[in-house]
């Protein structure tokens, strides 16, 4: 059927197979039934498997239909069966297409007479040596998943003759963890399909009455759930996860109903077996609407909050007040069982003016045993813990009231334990080895300054925001804290700046946080200086960010100036490291924006005039070896046009043209599109309304007059931007040439109502632009426009096609090589079938 590969392969529906792929398909799987070819490599058997799925998914009988009318895929499927010589990617491959078009029932009988049980059966891999190879089991799985679709494929499973069941019960176990995964998931999907009927009526309570199929595996889960074997219990837990998160018939509430009382019993033993796995199921049966009215399964939730170890309870905790519907006391118990290790870590310091966290003394002793077992108990507990309460923190089911004053004392303290300035209550061993455990541990730091910023976004008592302060402060400062942890430092002290609130009346900082700015700067400047490139980076970072918020802001103006800040930023655009170059651009660029840049006549003058920075922008766009700081100063020139910077201002015709005869030869493709962005800005700017400077602000439906038009475009060919434009339509990166489209579309939309003349279009002019494109086209790119002509640039500009080319550029780059008929191509050259000039090589 003569259609286009690419329109097929997209799934149109009724399809069987385009000529070209009936011809090569034969070859092919010759070629792969032959031990002695050498094999495709996987991905392009994978992409083949998906191509076949898509053929087989366009439409009622088109399986069957394929199969007829292309016997080389029986034979290739029956050779299986005879060869014992095939590679193990051969055969999977081969099992999961058996899978795929078993997958239609019809399609299954054609295939079930000795090909199905033959291939999935004792005669096929799985009796073979190659079943010792993971891909190959993982292959029959995974082709079984497939077809387990119809009532058909549904007894071929549960034959007891076949023993397919019993193979997927004993691959639970296997020692590669994707074939262990898909086992338990093919019986809950098996399970499933057995219960499908049963899905519209009422299911009888009774196991009996249960389909064959679902009698086996249920009988396997209760079996596993009764073993002493850790292993075999996460099994079943594993496949009844899967099936409750899966499925929400009522069905599921008869499983769960018996097999709960099984769940129960595991938390009788010491310690509790496969606690990760019986969280996760638990959670996912409390997220059944079938089944979150059970009030036996809340008595669960709470039975094993209370059997759990610390670390084991809090993913259940955290899980439980996610619920949106759960029962308060469940909520208290888990939101007490989250706070207890910061509790534990609150009285073991002496922390005067923070309450403590509300927590019984039973659970006391047993966190404090769990943290003082072992450092790296210790350790992953606090991580684990200030990482539920920081995802807990901004959910709206979060518990209320929210204790934020007691938190914010126990992030500070931990702190304070691992920089050593913790003091431990005299009457408490805890406190003392918390201070040993914790020392310097650069995990407890970074969780603690994560979840400290977090906290931001709320309250707290003066003298415990000062206390947050002065722990920041104390981090920034110290020479023993990591580059990581500065970093967290610096963030965490941004979000509490921002979050200040402003004294009343008055739209200035507030006292403290200018006192607290007075003490910061001198640490940001000695940071700035470090010999570590990744603190000057997260330094200039940090100066970027609070500048764009407060640099309308008096205090933070005048504290800055005073200080060497700025020029110590401006220096850093020499530094030896390429990414703290890029982010001293991004610093200078958003300090030149607030007019808080340095001053020609030092900090001693913080009221003088001040240098411009354009020239030196220019030069590490012209100079810099490396792409990120070229591209960090194409951001910042767009941004000084969008926002009318002063050194824009001043001529931003020449500004623009400076810019884009540099970014025009940059070999970086991202600087080039940066590039076009700004002449796009440019020109949204100058066609727009006078005195406009925000882009793409102008309505589609404006006219612009002939006169202000031709003025506009004169001034576009002086600055060479046409030329940089239809260049770059041809670049080798998609990109550039998506971007060049839009721009040219933008003026080309923008210049319609201005009907140039008939000799315009028949000008030598428009021929030598024309001949130009045709050369770039072809890839010959040495030869320049020279000096255009308005007229000559809309005339070229109305004979493009500019709509049918950014069509093409919006497809992928390889959706010719994406084709059925060049993957079937390129597999053949693989194997020397065809020849080279044949074969899509890409």
């Amino acid at each position: 059927m003569g259609s286009d590969p690419d329109i097929f392969f997209a799934g149109t529906p009724g399809l069987a197979m385009d000529s070209e792929c009936a011809q090569l398909l034969p070859a092919l799987c010759a070629a792969l039934a032959d031990p002695r070819q050498p094999v495709a490599d996987d991905t392009c058997l994978e992409k083949l498997l998906d191509w076949f799925k898509t053929v087989t998914e366009a439409g009622k009988g088109s399986s069957l239909l394929l199969l007829q009318d292309s016997p080389c895929l029986v034979e290739l499927l029956l050779q299986v069966l005879k060869s014992q010589d095939l590679s193990p990617g051969v055969l999977s491959f081969s099992l999961r297409l058996a899978g795929i078009f078993a997958a239609q029932e019809d399609c299954f009988q054609y295939l079930q007479g000795e090909l199905l049980p033959g291939l999935f059966g004792e005669a096929g891999p799985l009796g073979g040596a190659a079943w010792t190879v993971p891909t190959v089991r993982s292959g029959w799985i995974q082709g079984l998943r497939s077809l387990a679709q119809h009532p058909s494929a549904l007894h071929f499973l549960a034959d007891s003759d076949s023993g397919t069941l019993d193979t997927i019960f004993s691959l639970q176990g296997d020692s590669s963890l994707f074939v262990a995964s898909a086992a338990g998931q093919l019986l809950a999907h098996t399970l499933a399909l057995s219960m499908r009927d049963q899905a519209e009526g009422h299911p009888s309570p009774q196991a009996c009455d249960w389909p064959a199929s679902a009698q086996r595996i249920l009988g396997h889960v209760e079996e596993s759930l009764r073993s002493t074997a850790t292993p075999q219990v996460t099994q079943a837990l594993n496949v009844l996860t899967t099936t409750f998160g899966h499925c929400q018939s009522p069905w599921t509430q008869v499983l769960w109903v018996r097999l709960s009382p099984l769940v129960a019993c595991l938390l009788e033993k010491d310690p509790v077996p496969a606690a990760h796995s019986l969280v996760d199921l638990l959670l996912s049966v409390a997220r059944s609407p079938a089944l979150s009215a059970d009030c036996s399964l809340w008595e669960t939730l709470a039975q094993t909050l209370g059997h759990l170890s610390p670390a084991q309870a809090g993913p259940l905790a955290l899980g439980v007040l996610k619920l949106q519907d759960c029962l308060q006391a469940l909520r208290t118990q888990a939101f007490d069982v989250l706070l207890q290790p910061l509790a534990c870590v609150l009285k073991a310091a002496q922390a005067p003016g923070s309450p403590g966290l509300l927590v019984g003394p039973a659970g006391d002793s047993v966190v404090a045993d769990a943290l003082l077992s072992s450092r790296s108990a210790c350790v992953g507990l606090l991580c684990q813990t200030l990482a539920h309460l920081e995802l807990l923190q901004p959910v709206p089911q979060r518990p209320s009231p929210w204790p934020q004053a007691p938190l914010l004392g126990a992030a500070v303290t931990v702190l304070r334990f691992c920089n050593g300035s913790a003091v431990p209550t005299s009457d408490s061993n805890v406190g003392g080895r918390l201070c040993v455990i914790l020392a310097g541990c650069v995990r407890v730091q970074r969780a603690a300054l994560d979840f400290l910023g977090t906290l931001s976004e709320g309250t707290g008592p003066r003298e415990l925001v000062t206390q947050v302060f002065a722990v920041l402060l104390d981090y920034l400062k110290s020479p023993d804290s990591s580059p990581t942890v500065l970093k967290k430092a610096f963030q965490a002290t941004l979000r509490w700046l921002l979050s200040s609130p402003r004294p009343p009346g008055c739209c200035d900082l507030d006292p403290h946080t200018q006192l607290f700015l007075r003490e910061l700067l001198p640490v940001l400047q000695k940071r700035l200086c470090s010999h570590c490139w990744e603190v000057r980076d997260s330094g200039l970072e940090f100066l970027t960010q609070v500048t764009r918020h407060w640099a309308g802001q008096a205090s933070f103006r005048q504290a800055l100036l005073a200080s060497e800040v700025p020029e110590l930023a401006q220096q850093l655009l020499q530094d030896p490291e390429s990414y703290v170059r890029a982010s001293a651009v991004t610093a200078v660029g958003q300090l030149s924006i607030g007019g808080l840049h340095a001053a020609p006549a030092g900090p001693e003058h913080p009221g003088g005039p001040q240098k411009s920075l354009l020239p030196d922008l220019l030069h590490v766009l012209s100079t810099d070896s490396e792409g990120f700081p070229r591209r960090a100063v194409m951001q910042v020139f767009t941004q000084w046009l969008r926002g009318g910077h002063e050194d824009v201002a001043e001529d931003t015709e020449r500004f623009v043209a400076r810019v884009l005869q540099v970014a025009s030869q940059d070999l970086d493709w991202e600087v080039r599109a940066q590039g076009l962005e700004l002449a796009l800005v440019f020109l949204a700017q100058t066609l727009g309304q006078p005195g406009s400077c925000c882009p793409y602000a102008v309505a589609a439906t404006e006219t612009i007059p002939p006169s202000r038009l031709a003025q506009a475009l004169r001034a576009f060919c002086r600055m060479q931007l046409f030329e940089f434009a239809f260049r770059a339509l041809f670049d080798c990166d998609r990109p550039v040439a998506r971007k060049s489209c839009e721009l040219l579309l933008f003026l080309r939309d923008k210049a319609a109502p201005y009907d140039g003349s008939q000799e315009a279009r028949s000008s030598p002019d428009v021929a030598s632009v024309e001949a130009a494109l045709q050369r770039w086209r072809a890839g010959e790119q040495g030869q320049p426009l020279g000096p255009l002509e308005p007229e000559a640039v809309l005339a070229v500009l109305r004979s493009m096609d500019l709509e049918g080319l950014q069509g093409a550029l919006a497809e992928s780059s390889d959706h010719v090589e994406k084709s059925p008929q060049s993957l079937l191509q390129d597999m053949l050259a693989t194997v020397g079938i065809l020849g080279d000039n044949e074969a899509d090589c890409y």
